[in-house]
This record gives C-alpha cells, sequence and structure tokens, in this order.
C-alpha cells in the first residue's frame, strides 16, 4: 500500500507539474504575441494595406469598370515585354560583373586580419555616404561623350573619338554595378569569413596545391554566401530607377521607369498598378527560386534525419 500510494502521489506530482508548464507556456506564448502586436500593426498598415490597395487599382480599366485588362495589356503590349526583357538583362549583367568583381574583394578582405578587413570594409561601404542620385550624376559626368575618361582617353592616344559610354546600357550597366557591389560583398564576406581555415590546412597537408585547395574545399564552402549576395543584388536591381533614368539617357527603359511613365505621362493608375503587382510577383519568383536552390545545394546529405 505504501508504494502505491507513494507512486499515486509521484505521478500526481508529475501531472501538476505538466499542468503548471502548460500554464506557464500558453502565458508565454500570449505575452509574446502581444509584444509583437505592434510590428505586426505596422506590417499591416506599411506593407499589406498599400499592396493590397495596388491591386485593387490594377483591376480597373480606364472607364473605371473591373476588368483584367491592364493584365492583358502586360503580356501582349510591345512596350511592356521590353522593359521586362531589359529589366532581367540588366540585372543579370549587374549580378554577373558583382560576382566577377565582388568575390576578389571578398577573398582578399576574409584573409586580412580583422582589423585591416575592418578599414578597407569602411572603404566599400564609404559611397553609402552620399545619395544614389549625386553617384550616379557623378558617373554621368565621367562617361559622358566629353567626361573625363573619353578626354584623358583621346589625350593619351588610346582612342580617335569618343565611346558611347553614356545614355545607353552600358553606363546604366556601370552605374549600377557600382552602388550594388557593397550588397553583393557584405553577405559573402561573412559567409568567407565563417570558413574555418582547418580545412585548408588540411587539404595542403594532404598534398593539394593552394589553387586546387581553394577551388575544391574554400569556393563549395562560400557558395551559400555567393548565392545570398546574388539574389539579393539580382532583386534590388530589378526595381532600380534613378541610375537607368540618368544614366540611360531614355533608351534603357526598365520596369520602375514603365511605371513611372504610366502615372506622369498618361495618369493610367490601372496600368501601373498592374506592372507594380507583376514586378511584385517576379520578385517573389525569383526568391522562391533562390530558396528552391538552397535547399537543394545545402540540404543534408544522406537524408533528412
Amino acid at each position: 500500500m505504501s508504494a502505491s500510494a507513494d507512486a499515486a502521489v509521484a505521478l500526481g506530482s508529475r501531472a501538476s507539474t505538466a499542468g503548471a508548464l502548460r500554464r506557464d507556456a500558453r502565458r508565454e506564448r500570449r505575452v509574446l504575441i502581444g509584444l509583437s502586436m505592434p510590428a505586426v500593426a505596422l506590417v499591416l498598415v506599411f506593407m499589406v494595406l498599400p499592396v493590397g490597395w495596388l491591386f485593387w487599382l490594377s483591376l480597373f480599366d480606364d472607364s473605371g469598370a473591373v476588368s483584367l485588362v491592364n493584365y492583358v495589356r502586360i503580356f501582349t503590349k510591345q512596350t511592356y515585354l521590353n522593359s521586362f526583357s531589359v529589366t532581367f538583362t540588366v540585372s543579370l549583367t549587374v549580378t554577373l560583373l558583382c560576382i566577377g568583381l565582388g568575390y576578389p574583394v571578398a577573398y582578399l578582405l576574409s584573409e586580412l586580419p580583422r582589423r585591416v578587413a575592418g578599414l578597407l570594409m569602411a572603404a566599400v561601404m564609404l559611397p553609402y555616404w552620399t545619395s544614389v542620385l549625386v553617384r550616379t550624376y557623378a558617373w554621368l559626368i565621367l562617361l559622358q561623350r566629353s567626361g573625363l575618361i573619353n578626354e584623358w582617353a583621346q589625350h593619351l592616344g588610346l582612342i580617335s573619338e569618343p565611346l558611347p559610354l553614356a545614355n545607353n546600357l552600358t553606363g546604366t550597366v556601370i552605374g549600377m554595378t557600382h552602388i550594388m557591389l557593397p550588397f553583393f560583398i557584405l553577405p559573402l564576406y561573412a559567409a568567407m569569413r565563417s570558413i574555418d581555415r582547418i580545412y585548408m590546412t588540411a587539404a595542403a597537408s594532404l598534398g593539394a596545391s593552394p589553387t586546387r585547395a581553394f577551388w575544391t574545399i574554400f569556393v563549395p564552402l562560400s557558395v551559400q554566401g555567393l548565392a545570398a549576395g546574388s539574389f539579393l543584388v539580382f532583386v534590388l536591381c530589378m526595381g532600380f530607377y534613378v541610375t537607368p533614368a540618368v544614366l540611360g539617357g531614355g533608351r534603357v527603359i526598365m520596369m520602375a521607369q514603365q511605371i513611372e511613365r504610366s502615372i506622369t505621362l498618361y495618369s493610367n493608375w490601372g496600368a501601373a498598378s498592374a506592372l507594380g503587382v507583376a514586378l511584385l510577383a517576379m520578385t517573389v519568383l525569383v526568391l522562391a527560386i533562390g530558396a528552391l536552390i538552397g535547399k537543394l545545394l545545402f540540404r543534408p546529405r544522406g537524408g533528412d534525419r
């Protein structure tokens, strides 16, 4: 009887303890929900409601009737199709240039002592002390036909006539690459810094040359940061407006400029809203593709456990 009573008391104590833990967990969840409500309200007011309003406007045609004509126009009007093509072309080109220029810089920073790397990283971020508009006009001064680059090249005898570096796709890509490069370097540098250099030492001890160790060990371990920086740059480029408008000279029309034209020139809020929704959908699609690629590249080997 004594043993049975002790067991019953133990079971009752465990049950009361479990009930108290559940009550504490529910209370903690309510507190966390209450604390997160201001942030949720801000997201609803400044993100969900504007996007919903944008989608609502896109459903009305020029006469004010509910219609899908704005979305049909996106896929049938050549001007819109050209804007989509230019947007993807510029975004992809800038991303590839950022990879080619930013990877060596990030690797150099990751190999330097932290204090020296911090100083150089400040130099990388230094252009952000100036607005995008000022930097874009600075590139226009450098790249235009009578700009510094063409004048110096002609003075040195490298070229006989000015090169078309501005008011075209070339100038747009150069300016956007300069602006986007730090966005690529930052996540890649963080990923490279987290790589344990013991792997490189182990590869060298097994007879691998520095070049082979770099390509077979270091590069695969930095792919996650490379992918993060690439998708970040690509997504940001898709919504660019100032640099293509200034350095493109009206010849490089990306989606953001097409949206602005629909409002300022034609006062067509329905068409502009449909373009905005389409741009948002493409951005979400690119992010979803990036997430899928990340799952395929970084899933555990041998199956999930």
